[in-house]
């Protein structure tokens, strides 16, 4: 396999480990009052999913987007 696309699998996995503790987090600690909408309403574990999904998204992306300026090599002072 590439070093490319390891490198994105990884930044993909880690981003949405990062999202199912940011949604566990934000569920806990029943910000906005997400927790008692979620568990009032009959379709509230789409609303779980698709927090998950979304932020997975963000931060996998924001997660390879670090990860490759990173392997940019510095030229030192001009």
């Amino acid at each position: 396999m590439p070093k490319l696309v390891r490198l994105y699998i990884i930044s993909i996995a880690i981003g949405f480990a990062l999202a199912v503790a940011f949604v566990g987090v934000l569920v806990a600690l029943d910000v906005a009052g997400l927790r008692h909408l979620m568990s009032s309403t009959r379709g509230g574990w789409i609303a779980v999913l698709m927090m998950v999904f979304f932020h997975g998204v963000l931060f996998s992306g924001v997660q390879f987007a670090i990860r490759i300026m990173l392997m940019a090599e510095d030229d030192g002072p001009k």
